[in-house]
């Protein structure tokens, strides 16, 4: 039995729900015609008083090219209302990694900071916390102020490696878990926000290179493709009722981690979760994740989903399976960034196939495939997004023509951010604007951004 068709027997003995489950084979994937966008709606343009927000988007491009090696980047911090009216004339305020971010960081750790990648708001969105992959730097940020307040080094893991590919914050703002990819490794800090205290925690460190699996299975298989070949991490996600913490493996498969106790509380191989996802959402009841092709290639079109709940369901002895929604071994695409919009929809983005893919949460279903090209870009390559306050707006970040960062499909030809209108209360989605991010060394564009978040102002 190929791997493809296993998956799709895994998901169909998962439950009723289970054979809705989309799978296609064959030749090259065709996109859907671009399609004329219509009016803005004066709501879309109107940004009430208390849905006011600012969108944070990070360029992991170096910025201080004379250094050696180089290090910086920048973030670019929109109001909402700007973009909204009229991306292409937006104008960001910049905060410059390269400067009092570096210094803090050198302080602190003896380091630059290399290539800032994921940025999360913790729960009152008091503070904004940015991973940088290359360095294994943790920043956390004030963020009204936009001064860097903590910085913190991962752990040297696997093979000597550190690396921070992505720091989420806890829902009840307690930790941040941090994804060391390279090291192998899931790292926690303590954070008291009110006061600016956090504290990395290497005790509650979990080495995912070596030991067993509560139900005494090894935890990596380098030998063995189909269980978890390669358990770099890659992203995380924790539900809004705090459990588990989901991490994403680079090989493949899936661990559901206990925060309070950073112990592996259910494990799901490589035949059940493609490899290399970086997509997570939650919405009716379900936490929705992605992946690449099964086992044995980096890009692909995975789209699964998982029960939301407590210790009581996710424990080693029951766990739930998992459900697929979607699966396409054409190439190309390239699943990646995911967000949940009005409560009742998930958006999931192909940043090689340039289309935005539109499932009805609750079922699974389905619905709209947009083609996200435009007057301003014809390969957009959307990665991270978020929605707005009021639920009217989508923003995504637009890779630029060299990624320093999933190269193998994250190339695009306009680094910015998208700007999505949201219409029929989510099941469909319409561009309407694009704000242009530039970072050109010796005459070649080198900006590339990747992290976005939300932070709601009003």
């Amino acid at each position: 039995m190929s791997v493809a068709v296993a998956l799709i027997a895994v998901a169909a003995a998962a439950g009723a729900s289970a054979p809705r489950g989309e799978h296609h084979e064959g030749f090259g994937y065709s996109p859907p015609p671009v399609e004329p966008s219509g009016p803005i709606s004066g709501a879309f343009t109107n940004v009430g008083k208390r849905d006011q927000h600012e969108v944070w988007l990070v360029d992991q491009s170096n910025t201080d090219p004379a250094a050696s090696p180089t290090f910086g980047g920048r973030i670019h911090i929109y109001e909402g209302a700007e973009l909204r009216r009229d991306a292409s004339t937006a104008t960001a305020e910049v905060v410059e990694l390269s400067a009092e971010t570096a210094d803090l960081c050198r302080a602190e750790t003896g380091a630059n900071p290399v290539r800032p990648h994921m940025i999360y708001f913790n729960a009152t969105q008091s503070h904004a916390v940015l991973s940088f992959v290359a360095s294994g730097h943790v920043v956390i940020f004030q963020a009204e102020t936009r001064e860097p307040v903590a910085c913190f080094r991962s752990e040297v893991g696997a093979g000597g490696a550190r690396q921070a590919h992505a720091a989420v914050p806890t829902p009840d703002d307690r930790f941040i878990l941090v994804a060391n990819q390279n090291g192998k490794k899931v790292e926690r800090i303590s954070t008291d926000y009110a006061t600016n205290a956090f504290s990395q925690e290497p005790d509650a460190t979990l080495d995912l290179s070596s030991g067993q699996t509560p139900q005494g299975q090894p935890v990596q298989t380098p030998d063995n493709a189909k269980i978890r070949p390669d358990n770099a991490p890659i992203c995380l996600f924790v539900p809004q009722n705090g459990f588990p913490a989901f991490v994403s493996l680079r090989g493949g498969g899936l661990f559901a981690v206990d925060p309070e106790s950073m112990s592996i509380v259910a494990d799901y191989p490589a035949t059940e979760v493609a490899r290399d996802g970086c997509g997570f959402t939650e919405a009716e009841g379900w936490v929705y994740g992605n992946g690449g092709r099964p086992v044995n290639a980096l890009s692909g079109w995975f789209i699964y989903r998982v029960p939301v709940g407590g210790p009581e369901l996710w424990n080693p002895n029951d766990q739930p399976a998992v459900e697929l929604v979607q699966q396409d071994t054409r190439g190309p695409r390239d699943a990646h960034g995911m967000v949940t919009v009005r409560d009742r929809h998930v958006w999931a983005f192909d940043r090689s196939a340039h289309v935005l893919q539109v499932f009805e949460a609750r079922s699974g279903g389905a619905g709209q495939t947009l083609n996200l090209r435009s007057p301003a870009s014809q390969s957009p390559a959307p990665d991270i997004a978020a929605q707005s306050p009021d639920g009217r707006a989508v923003y995504a970040a637009t890779r630029g023509p060299n990624p320093l960062s999933g190269a193998h499909a994250a190339s695009g030809d306009a680094p910015g951010l998208l700007v999505l209108e949201v219409r029929k209360d989510g099941r469909e989605g319409v561009v309407r604007g694009h704000a242009a991010v530039t970072n050109i060394v010796g005459g070649v564009e080198l900006a590339d951004p990747h992290g976005l978040a939300v932070r709601t102002t009003g």
